[in-house]
């Protein structure tokens, strides 16, 4: 297998990143960068963790010519997970409220560690912070009960002080979405079955509509509802697909409207990319406090509120999404 970090590792390339993978020869993994820059998403670096685990250290290699920025890969944790001696010699700062390294997830305990973690990076208000935090952890929770992956969840979180945003990593090399759903719902094909995971009130859990009072069927929904809102970037692969929503420009007039069915919004996908088993779940979140984006944590909060009561009443009850 083999990965490239290129010059351009953002989210609006997320798809030509995926489409560049070579996934052929499982038992190893090299990574190679651009020689001059290297530009990397906390979802790129995820992914390569999460295969450079599934492979094995020993199995795994950083080769070719690194530039001065490839240091990013070293300092968030990359070069741990591989045999190749890193090249970097400088002064680590401090991560906290900067990045959470590549971290691995398996259990609740690990997790809550994440969420500490990630609380310094979300440069918002204490009760937009705990929505935010909430649905991350949710996300988090559902590769630790569904994917069925033994290596568990890989994540990992960088902050960017300058444009105030928040790019976060999700990934596990569990069964894929469309295996989690085949129970219940029957994707036909691997974007089948992505646009279902987004489709609020859709869970792997039980085919009735809303879910349960233990999983609603609503992280995904919820995330990439913040996402438009906040008008950015946000990426789902796994199998052969891959969807990416695109940015809702800055300069249309009105709040972006949030439309459950995922193929209502602009965005760009593929159900021919090279086979990823797990899942791969990328996002980025402008942390400006914005009446529109205060208002929808708002009402995300009182339904994940409502779930949270239920779930300690422990009954069943079909929430509502509007």
């Amino acid at each position: 297998m083999n990965i490239y970090f290129s010059n351009q590792g953002n989210l609006r390339n997320f798809q030509s990143f995926v489409e560049k993978l070579d996934l052929t020869n499982p038992s190893r993994l090299e990574i190679t960068t651009h020689d001059r820059w290297v530009t990397v998403h906390p979802a790129h670096l995820v992914l390569a963790a999460a295969l450079a685990i599934e492979v094995g250290r020993e199995n795994t290699e950083i080769v070719g010519k690194i530039p001065d920025s490839g240091r990013y890969l070293d300092r968030m944790g990359l070069y741990k997970l591989t045999k190749t001696k890193s090249p970097f010699n400088y002064h680590k700062k401090e991560p906290a409220g900067r990045f959470v390294p590549i971290s691995v997830i398996h259990t609740a305990d690990d997790q809550s560690k994440f969420i500490t973690d990630m609380i310094p990076l979300l440069h918002l208000s204490e009760e937009n912070a705990k929505v935010v935090k909430y649905i991350i952890g949710e996300l988090v929770r559902n590769v630790l009960e569904h994917s069925l992956a033994q290596d568990g969840a890989i994540v990992a979180a960088q902050y960017f002080k300058k444009t105030n945003r928040v790019s976060i990593g999700i990934c596990d090399t569990g069964i894929g979405l469309w295996k989690s759903l085949q129970t219940y719902w029957h994707p036909k094909t691997d974007i089948e079955a992505i646009k279902l995971a987004l489709t609020p009130g859709v869970t792997g859990t039980t085919r009735h509509e809303g879910g349960t009072s233990e999983n609603a069927g609503a992280g995904l929904f919820f995330i990439k509802s913040i996402v438009k809102t906040t008008r950015n970037y946000f990426a789902i692969y796994s199998g052969n697909a891959e969807y990416t929503l695109l940015k809702y420009r800055s300069d249309t007039k009105g709040t972006p409207k949030l439309n459950a069915d995922p193929n209502r919004d602009k965005h760009n996908e593929t159900n021919n990319a090279p086979s990823f088993d797990g899942t791969l779940v990328a996002v980025d979140i402008t942390l400006d406090e914005t009446p529109e984006f205060t208002e929808l944590l708002s009402n995300i909060g009182k339904v994940y509120d409502e779930a949270i009561r239920e779930r300690k009443r422990n009954k069943y009850r079909m929430p509502r999404f509007e």
